[in-house]
């Protein structure tokens, strides 16, 4: 009787793992980040996406688009906001890299990108997912960037020669009365010796 419960028990399990044999619909998680730590008009912003296939099956013709950037606010510089991927094969991720550079200033919303992908080779209709969103992000003007972060070597220069007199002054009437100090004793010594 015991061995005819385990014979049970693994034909059971047997039969139930075996019964889905169909592999799961592409499903890509898709996530957008800006890696700079500062954001400077006029200066390289990076930004990625991450694009990861969870689904057991290739997600095929993969299109990534962001229209967040607009041509009057920022320049591409590398990269490309609209791209193709042919296929993310099932249990991997695949990443774009885009660099823009703003023209402006001020305070601005990075939305959302979209993808579109179809989630197995006998799909017909494509879906649609869209990215995380990094939020509003401040762009602070060049000016200001540099005046925090720049080595201020005019600065310094302007601070050492208004700093000299104050050094160079009570150091010039030190060393003259040392000297005469010197050669008065250098005298005294020589009319001891003689």
């Amino acid at each position: 009787m015991d061995n005819w419960l385990k014979i049970c028990l693994v034909v059971l399990f047997a039969v139930a793992t075996t019964g889905n044999e169909e592999a799961t619909p592409a499903k890509i998680l898709f996530s957008k980040q800006i890696l700079n730590k500062y954001l400077v008009e006029g200066m390289d912003i990076v930004i990625k996406y991450s694009l990861f296939n969870v689904g057991g099956s290739a997600a095929l013709d993969v299109q990534l688009a962001d229209n967040t950037f607009g041509p009057q606010d920022f320049e591409v510089v590398g990269g490309q906001l609209k791209v193709t991927i042919d296929r993310i094969p099932p249990g991997s991720n695949a990443t774009h890299v885009v660099v823009i550079r703003p023209s402006k200033y001020g305070y601005f919303n990075f939305t959302a990108a979209e993808v579109s992908y179809l989630p197995s080779e006998d799909a017909s209709e494509a879906l649609i997912g869209f990215s995380s969103e990094p939020g509003q992000g401040a762009i602070v003007p060049f000016k200001e960037y540099d005046r925090k972060f720049s080595p201020h070597l005019l600065d310094w220069l302007s601070f050492a020669v208004m700093s000299m007199p104050s050094l160079v002054l009570p150091f010039a009437l030190w060393y003259s009365s040392k000297s005469k100090y010197e050669a008065i004793l250098k005298q005294k010594k020589e009319g001891k010796q003689l």
